[in-house]
């Protein structure tokens, strides 16, 4: 074996882990988050939490960053501690499927179908195939697929550049010599735990230890301990990403070092202790590249089937390794590591824009109720909600923008745009809410109050309020086109009202039946419902337009406002009917 034997390992090692990222990062945005959000929904079942852990697995190809994915969606409080075990379990035999691919190294035969199962035939085909799509595709989503097979080439090519570099060393003695090492059971594991911790990818390490059997001088005495070591190194990775989270996120990387541990220990015991006592021929037989990948699946499989019944046990394991303390953790909106997963981190952020239009909705129809009849609690309320609004702005405002760089699927990308149009919407129908706390807290200082005309036409127009900002809001959260049309039309009914409104109060100032205090306040009143209406316009017309793949709001409204839609002139005509003044004075 001369340098450039060498040369070619490295780059074949090289090529196959940026093969497995690009092939990684493909999968995740053809994904786009719907595995991951489904996953939150089966955690209340343990079969469901094992089989979509292993799904989301084989699809992301890495088991250590389904578990940072745990450890960001726990610390951001999204997930609880417990929910997590079985995911983890799921995602230790998910991870095997790298291995049963890159075992297609190893099929021999003559036959036409089984020389294009062999990767240096199918996966210059794969390449043609993805370059193609990459070069004449529109569609994001045919991109994203190939980007998928001609990661999958890579890889494929990495993994026989490596194995041809690698067959010289099965005629040099000192490299054998080096191989009975691993004899050891205790120095395996470490050099596996080892070698994976530095790397971080126990797929990758594997996938090595699959191109050294090809040369034949691998035997099952040294490839199992090596194995049992790849496991527990590959918790390395989310040991490492727990750093500076709340307890229980750290708790989720106890959990699966914890599980890998005692499953290694038992297997060790168990393997170890039969082959004193029956002493297993094989042990001294090389292993092919496809039963590196059986050792590789029956290990976690036996690991899974005996921590299923402890899964209590492990989360209790992590909370006397990470104790609780009378301090509190600080508290976290998004955790950055869901950004490594960007289609989960877009279905997240979309989450915490649902709650933020409630507390906007709720703040409203309460400052609107303080108008009715005031009562400090409920001031005090509206102030916390205006407050938290204003947090949700910042902080989901800042994490969407980082999240705008990661590589997004068209349909994430337009998602990321559509909350950081609303996110604002949504703060500022909060302010608006504040401005109607405080009016209605200077009509109760002033001990102040509107005639009864003033009060049935403010009441009228809180009722189109409160409409149009369950239209709006309902619009954006089940992303319903069709109340989203109906909001338009209500607001220029509210347009309409509004300056009835005004010039009512003119009459009444007139003929001495209302005073210019009152005057100012209803005035500030009605330009902060008048502001909320545009708001909920903005809402709307962002749904519509980000469906259409467009947004140029001016276009769009003075396109149905100057226009021929039949439909908005129905729903103008139909709202204008039902919030009419109904009195001559």
């Amino acid at each position: 074996m001369d340098v450039f034997s060498i040369i070619s390992l490295f780059g074949g090692l090289a090529l196959f882990l940026y093969g497995m990222h690009a092939m990684s990062a493909g999968l995740e945005k053809i994904a786009g988050g719907k595995l991951q959000s489904t996953l939150q929904k089966m955690t209340s079942h343990t079969s469901t939490s094992l089989i979509f852990g292993t799904l989301i697995t084989m699809a992301i190809q890495s088991s250590s960053a389904l578990t940072v994915m745990l450890v960001g969606l726990v610390n951001s409080g999204i997930m609880e501690l417990g929910q997590t075990v079985s995911v983890i379990l799921g995602g230790n035999i998910g991870t095997t499927i790298t291995a049963w691919i890159l075992s297609l190294v190893g099929i021999q035969g003559d036959s036409i179908f089984i020389r294009l199962l062999k990767p240096e035939n199918f996966s210059h085909i794969m390449a043609l195939i993805g370059v193609m799509m990459l070069m004449a595709s529109k569609s994001a989503r045919r991109k994203d697929t190939g980007g998928v097979l001609v990661g999958f080439a890579i890889l494929m090519y990495g993994m026989t550049l490596m194995s041809a570099s690698v067959a010289p060393l099965a005629e040099i003695s000192e490299f054998t010599g080096i191989l009975t090492a691993f004899n050891n059971p205790f120095f395996g594991v470490f050099v596996g735990l080892v070698f994976t911790g530095i790397i971080q990818s126990s797929s990758a390490s594997v996938g090595i230890l699959q191109a050294l059997s090809l040369t034949g001088c691998v035997t099952y005495g040294m490839a199992i301990p090596l194995i049992l070591g790849i496991n527990i190194g590959t918790c390395v990775t989310a040991l490492l990403s727990s750093i500076g989270t709340t307890r229980n996120a750290k708790r989720v990387a106890i959990v699966h070092l914890t599980g890998k541990v005692i499953g290694v220990v038992f297997c060790m015991i168990v393997f170890y202790g039969l082959n004193a006592i029956v002493g297993f021929s094989f042990m001294d037989n090389p292993l092919s590249v496809g039963e590196v990948a059986i050792c590789h699946t029956v290990f976690n499989i036996i690991t899974t089937m005996l921590l299923l019944p402890m899964r209590k046990t492990l989360v209790n394991i992590s909370k006397l390794i990470i104790k609780d303390r009378s301090s509190k953790d600080v508290e976290v909106f998004l955790d950055d590591r869901l950004l490594l997963s960007p289609g989960l981190a877009v279905h997240e952020s979309f989450n915490m824009a649902v709650k933020m239009s409630d507390i906007a909705r709720r703040c409203v129809l309460s400052a609107m109720g303080l108008m009715l009849n005031y009562d400090n609690d409920v001031a005090a309320k509206v102030k916390e909600q205006e407050t938290e609004l204003d947090k949700y702005e910042d902080k989901l405002g800042t994490f969407l923008v980082k999240l705008s760089t990661s590589a997004l699927s068209e349909s994430d990308s337009a998602n990321v745009s559509k909350l950081l149009h609303n996110i604002g919407d949504f703060e500022r129908i909060g302010d608006h809410a504040l401005n109607i706390r405080q009016s209605a807290k200077e009509m109760r200082d002033k001990g102040l109050s509107f005639s009864v005309h003033a009060s049935e036409e403010v009441s009228l127009l809180f009722d189109a309020l409160k409409e149009i900002l369950t239209l709006a809001m309902d619009s954006f959260v089940n992303d319903d086109l069709e109340k989203a049309a109906k909001v338009e039309p209500l607001e220029q009914v509210i347009d309409v009202l509004i300056g009835q409104i005004k010039r009512k109060h003119i009459e009444r100032l007139q003929q001495g039946r209302c005073t210019i205090e009152l005057g100012f306040i209803l005035n500030d009143l009605l330009n902060n419902c008048e502001r909320i209406s545009d708001h909920c316009s903005n809402i709307a017309v962002c749904v519509t337009e980000i469906d259409r793949g467009e947004f140029d709001t001016h276009e769009y409204l003075n396109a149905i406002k100057t226009g021929n839609d039949e439909r908005f002139k129905a729903d103008f005509a139909m709202y204008a009917k039902k919030y009419e003044l109904k009195y001559s004075k």
